[in-house]
C-alpha cells in the first residue's frame, strides 16, 4: 500500500508518476475514505465526486479479487476494480453508454486519479496527468466489461450485504428472518424482439440471434386462451392445444431480497442466466448463496406459484424444531388436488378418499420429473391390500373396479408440507404480504435498466446486473447510515 503521506508532501503530478509505474501500490477507495485529509483538490473540488465517493467507498475495495497488474505487454493493464467503480458511477449518474461515461469522467478528471486508472502524467497541466490519454477507449471498457469476472463482483455484493447486517445489528433492528425471491425477464439487444422488423422464423429457437448469441428463447407468461373464447366455434380444438404466450430472446435474472421494517429492502444474492431456464433453477443457487451471506438459513421465504415444489417446501423445514418456519407459496393446482384436499396420517402416510391410511407399496429414484433427483413412492388403495381384501369402498371411488385408488409422490416431507400448509392463516398471509419487497427491488432495476440493456453479450449482462443490485444495495446502506427510512 502507498504511503498516503506523500499525497499531500508531492505535487500531483509527481504523485500520479510514481503511481502510474507502480499500479499496484495505488491506495483503494476504502483506504482514501478514511484518510480524506490526503485527497487532492480535483477531488474534493468536485461536489460531484465527493457525492459517488462516499456511495462506493464503503465497500472493501482493499480485498477485491484483482488480476494481476504486472504483466508488461507495452501499456498499463486497466484494474477491474476501477472499471467496477466506473461502472457503478455510469448507473448512478444515468449515463447510457461507455461513450458517455468516458466523457464524463474526462469532464471530471478527480475520478480518474480517484477510482485506480493508470495516469499519463503531464507535468504542464494542473492535474499533473492528461485525462483523456489516461482513459481506456470506449471500445477497450466494453471489452473489460465482458472480460471481467463475475465473482468479483459478487465479492462486492457480499460485502454489501455484510455492511448492512452490520449497520442494522448496530441499530438493533430485528434480525432477517424472512426472504423472498422472484425472477426478471431481461429481453436481448436483437431485431427478433422488435414487433416491426420482419423477421422470418423469429421464435424458432434452432436460429439464435446474430446480434446476441449468447441469449435465448424463453417464455415471459403463457396460457391456453388464444383470444376472447378458449376453442374457435368452428372446427374446435382442444384447449390444450391452443396455446398463447409471450416469448422473447433473451436472460433472465433471479434474486433474493428482504425487507427490514421501517428501513426498506435490500439484496442478498442474484444469478443471471439464460432465458430458457426455468424459475425453480434459480431456488438452489440462490439459496447457497443467501445461507453464506447471512450466516445461517431463514426461517421464512416466500415465492410465487412458480415455485410451488416440494422441495422448496423441505428446505426451510427444520426436523425436531417446534420454531420452524415455511415457505409461503400459493398452491399451483397440478394433477387432481386442490390445497389442503389431501390429507395425511399423523406418521405421514396420505389418507385415500374414504379416510384410509394408504400404504406404500413401493419406491424408486425419480430423475425426470423435477430437477432434484428424490425418492418417490406409490401408495395404494388400503382395501385393495389388505388381508382379506374388501369387496367395495366405502365412498364408491371410480376405480375401485381396477387397483383402486393410488398416489405417486415424493417420501420427502415437503410433499405433506405442500398439502397441508395453511394458506388461510393470518401468519400465512402475513409472510406472503412480503413478497412485495423482490417487486420493488425489481422495480428500482427496471429505472437502472436492466430490462433493456445495450448489450449483446452474456458476459456483459450478467456482470451489469451484479452492479445494478450492487448500486440498490449501496443506496440502501446510505440511506441506513443517515438514518432515512422508506417514509422520509
Amino acid at each position: 500500500m502507498t504511503d498516503l503521506s506523500i499525497v499531500t508532501q508531492l505535487p500531483l503530478w509527481t504523485f500520479a508518476l510514481d503511481t502510474a509505474k507502480s499500479p499496484e501500490k495505488r491506495p483503494d477507495l476504502h483506504t482514501l475514505w478514511q484518510y480524506p485529509e490526503h485527497l487532492p483538490a480535483c477531488v474534493t473540488a468536485s461536489p460531484s465526486i465527493l457525492r459517488c465517493f462516499e456511495l462506493l467507498a464503503p465497500l472493501d475495495w482493499g480485498h477485491f479479487p484483482e488480476r494481476n497488474l504486472q504483466r508488461n505487454w507495452g501499456q498499463f493493464t486497466i484494474p477491474y476494480a476501477a472499471l467496477a467503480a466506473a461502472e457503478l458511477i455510469r448507473l448512478n449518474e444515468a449515463l447510457p453508454s461507455m461513450k458517455r461515461l468516458r466523457r464524463y469522467l474526462i469532464e471530471h478528471p478527480g475520478f480518474i486519479w480517484l477510482l485506480g486508472f493508470p495516469v499519463q502524467p503531464e507535468a504542464a497541466t494542473s492535474l499533473g496527468f492528461n485525462p483523456p490519454a489516461s482513459l481506456p477507449t470506449q471500445r477497450h471498457l466494453t471489452h473489460l466489461l465482458r472480460q471481467l469476472p463475475n465473482g468479483a463482483l459478487q465479492f462486492l455484493l457480499a460485502d454489501s450485504v455484510r455492511l448492512i447486517l452490520a449497520e442494522l445489528q448496530a441499530r438493533q433492528a430485528p434480525p432477517v428472518d424472512c426472504i423472498s425471491l422472484d425472477t426478471k425477464h431481461i429481453l436481448a439487444w436483437v431485431k427478433e424482439n422488435n414487433p416491426k422488423d420482419y423477421v422470418p422464423d423469429r421464435f424458432n429457437k434452432d436460429k439464435h440471434p446474430l446480434g446476441d448469441p449468447d441469449c435465448r428463447l424463453g417464455c415471459k407468461r403463457r396460457h391456453n386462451r388464444a383470444g376472447p373464447s378458449a376453442t374457435p366455434t368452428r372446427n374446435p380444438v382442444p384447449a390444450k392445444l391452443v396455446k398463447a404466450g409471450e416469448y422473447y430472446w433473451g436472460y433472465g435474472s433471479g434474486v433474493v431480497v428482504a425487507k427490514v421494517p421501517t428501513w426498506g429492502e435490500f439484496v442478498i444474492a442474484e444469478l443471471t442466466q439464460t432465458f430458457d431456464h426455468g424459475d425453480v433453477t434459480y431456488f438452489f443457487p440462490l439459496m447457497q448463496q443467501t445461507d453464506v451471506r447471512l450466516g445461517d438459513r431463514p426461517r421464512y421465504a416466500t415465492f410465487d406459484a412458480a415455485f410451488d415444489a416440494w422441495y422448496v417446501y423441505a428446505y426451510f423445514y427444520r426436523e425436531n424444531d417446534p420454531t420452524f418456519g415455511f415457505a409461503a407459496v400459493p398452491f399451483s393446482e397440478k394433477g387432481n388436488y386442490k390445497a389442503n384436499q389431501r390429507q395425511f396420517a399423523p406418521t405421514g402416510e396420505p389418507l385415500c378418499a374414504a379416510g384410509l391410511v394408504m400404504p406404500l407399496k413401493f419406491t424408486y429414484a425419480d430423475r425426470t420429473t423435477c430437477i432434484v433427483e428424490h425418492e418417490r413412492g406409490k401408495y395404494v388403495c388400503p382395501l385393495k391390500s389388505a388381508t382379506p381384501a374388501r369387496r367395495s369402498c366405502p365412498v364408491h371411488h371410480a376405480n375401485w373396479k381396477s387397483q383402486g385408488c393410488t398416489a405417486m409422490m415424493p417420501i420427502s416431507i415437503g410433499a405433506r408440507l405442500r398439502h397441508t400448509l395453511d394458506r388461510d392463516s393470518d401468519e400465512y398471509k402475513m409472510i406472503y404480504r412480503q413478497r412485495t419487497a423482490v417487486e420493488r427491488i425489481n422495480s428500482q432495476a427496471v429505472a437502472l435498466g436492466i430490462e433493456r440493456p445495450h448489450l449483446r453479450n452474456g458476459q456483459a449482462i450478467t456482470n451489469q446486473n451484479t452492479l445494478i443490485y450492487l448500486l440498490i444495495n449501496l443506496r440502501f446502506l446510505q440511506r441506513l447510515r443517515k438514518g432515512r427510512t422508506e417514509n422520509k
